[in-house]
């Protein structure tokens, strides 16, 4: 039996494990009993003819998650939309604008934002919201750099409030490429920040104070629930009293359970043979909406020999089965991504033609194997694949415990690294561990979740530009893989200081170019949106037939439900 063979049988062995398992703990009665599955269509009908509450999923990658409402924390829980509201919501599906905030802006100059903000709006706290609130955000950001996970602030000189609905934001250099980035900020009451002695140790226990369409009920290691806020300037569009997030299981196995039970309203996980699993349990409401996401990568420390060597990247790009990977890790939900780093079909306006094959990249070991050793790093007599220091080559590989998808990518790549002669042990620390790891350039592969969004700048900026990664040891922004190449950074500048789109395009060309050439790191399959939902209590989820907001745009999804009466 070939190498492949026995993986795609091992894949198969894995998922039918998986279901066994489920069925086992059905019949045991397992599960945390969380959900209500067992309820009639409309039954969680209130009398002011709102849906009582919706049971969604996990609300922190921690094993024993604390109370942390601090949104730009890395440790924050993760449903903290709920909380806070940005300026504008971009529609991932579709790339539109819809104002929250923020009701406009403009560009007066090419370094300088105008920002026009809602008027009437009120911190849940019942202090009113006015522009003062975004500067003052914005500046924070600016200020305090640990705090900056997206990328806002480098060449943010700073913003002022002009007056109650106007905050205008100055930068260094023309920056209309980042304008979504800025949009989607969320905002802070100053009110409460501004007298924070560390604004990074923050978690605003005692001060979730957020504009959004929910409040903080309560809180506890399994279960975070959020009460709709009545004052709320969209109070009128929430039909939900209370969302209860519950603690995932390590293994997802539990959970897996849970949704086929319908104990969940709605969730994001991989689930294998969703059809069976799910769908099949409950035909009449269970649904599942699986769109193209951001690329998922491998990311190299190109600051840790022999990562660092372009020919050895080169060589590794092609030694890798994409087609095997989304099989074993994908179960046939996702596509091999593009080396270009576009999402394809839907970015293929953008995608340079003289590019071979769209940038998809061919599985050719032997290749891998000769490429390698032209560049210094033969097999030995046993097998094992040497460094230019004549030692064999082994590296550890960082994939969150848990994400079971990932951790079967992981070793997924440990094969094909084993092909070529090289040894990589998967560990698997929790989310919060390898996150901060991968920050600080404590690792030397892992996986990394990079562009697939609307503004192109954004998408290579993100991962490529040196204005957002750090010396190892030193906390990056979004540049992990820490490329630093001057090349690249003008041709970012060149993309930050053009407005029109059919001029961005020869720029994102010559970016993709880099990402071919450079390799310097290797987009592996598109991501699957999972998004799993039951019509059983409340209509009007997004779906393939009504795709009115992409899977991860909570702040239009949870305002646009329709109660199931019954």
């Amino acid at each position: 039996m070939h190498a492949r063979s026995r993986r795609r049988s091992r894949a198969r062995l894995a998922a039918c494990a998986a279901a066994a398992a489920l069925a086992l703990t059905a019949c045991t009665g397992g599960g945390s009993g969380g959900g209500q599955g067992s309820g009639a269509p409309g039954d969680r009908l209130t009398d002011e003819g709102r849906v009582s509450h919706l049971v969604l999923g996990d609300f922190s990658g921690q094993t024993n998650p604390k109370a942390n409402y601090n949104p730009f924390s890395a440790t924050a829980l993760g449903p903290l939309w709920t909380i806070y509201d940005q300026l504008y919501v971009i529609n991932t599906y579709d790339c539109t604008e819809e104002p929250q905030l923020a009701t406009g802006y403009e560009w007066t100059s090419p370094t300088e934002l105008r920002i026009t903000t809602r008027d009437g709006v009120t911190w849940s706290d019942g202090e009113p919201f006015t522009a003062r609130d975004v500067a003052f955000t914005f500046n924070l950001l600016r200020d305090n750099p640990a705090l900056d996970t997206r990328g806002v602030a480098p060449g943010l000189v700073g913003a002022e409030a002009t007056s109650d609905t106007e905050v205008v934001l100055t930068f260094e250099q023309p920056s209309f490429s980042r304008s979504g980035m800025y949009l989607q900020t969320l905002v802070v009451a100053e009110h409460v920040w501004t007298d924070v002695d560390d604004p990074v140790t923050f978690t605003a226990e005692d001060a979730a104070v957020g504009t959004g369409a929910f409040t903080v009920k309560s809180f506890n290691p399994q279960r975070f629930t959020v009460e709709r806020n009545p004052d709320s300037w969209r109070a009128d569009t929430v039909v939900v009293d209370e969302l209860w997030f519950e603690k995932a299981d390590a293994g997802g196995q539990v959970d897996q359970l849970k949704l086929a039970r319908g104990e969940y309203d709605n969730n994001s996980m991989y689930v294998p043979d969703i059809e069976d699993t799910y769908v099949a349990k409950d035909p009449e409401h269970h649904r599942y909406w699986f769109p193209s996401g951001s690329p998922i990568s491998l990311f190299m420390n190109l600051e840790k020999a022999p990562f660092d060597d372009v020919e050895f990247r080169r060589a590794i790009s092609v030694g890798l089965d994409r087609v095997a990977l989304t099989e074993d890790a994908g179960s046939g939900y996702v596509e091999v991504a593009s080396q270009t780093l576009l999402v394809l079909p839907g970015q293929a306006d953008w995608l340079d033609p003289t590019i071979p094959d769209e940038g998809m990249l061919p599985y050719d070991p032997d290749a891998a194997d000769a490429a390698l050793t032209a560049a210094g790093y033969p097999l030995d007599d046993s097998g094992r694949r040497l460094g230019t220091d004549g030692e064999p080559l082994r590296f550890s590989f960082i994939t969150p415990q848990g994400w079971s998808d990932w951790t079967a990518a992981a070793n997924s790549l440990k094969e094909d690294f084993d092909a070529l002669g090289i040894a990589v042990t998967v560990e698997t620390p929790e989310f919060p561990t390898l996150e901060q790891d991968r920050l600080v350039g404590n690792f030397d592969m892992t996986f990394g979740v990079r562009a697939g969004q609307c503004s192109m700048f954004q998408n290579y900026d993100e991962p490529l530009g040196s204005a957002n990664t750090a010396p190892i040891g030193e906390r990056a922004t979004t540049n992990e893989v820490r490329w630093s190449d001057a090349h690249t950074d003008d041709l970012l500048a060149q993309l930050a200081g053009t407005p029109d789109a059919d001029e961005q395009k020869p720029i994102v060309h010559q970016l993709q170019q880099v990402m071919v050439d450079q390799v310097p790191f290797i987009p592996l399959w598109y991501g699957g949106k999972w998004f799993e939902y039951t019509t059983k209590n409340v209509t009007g989820w997004p779906s393939a037939e009504d795709p009115h907001a992409g899977p991860d745009n909570q702040h239009l999804i949870f305002t646009r439900l329709t109660p199931v009466t019954g």
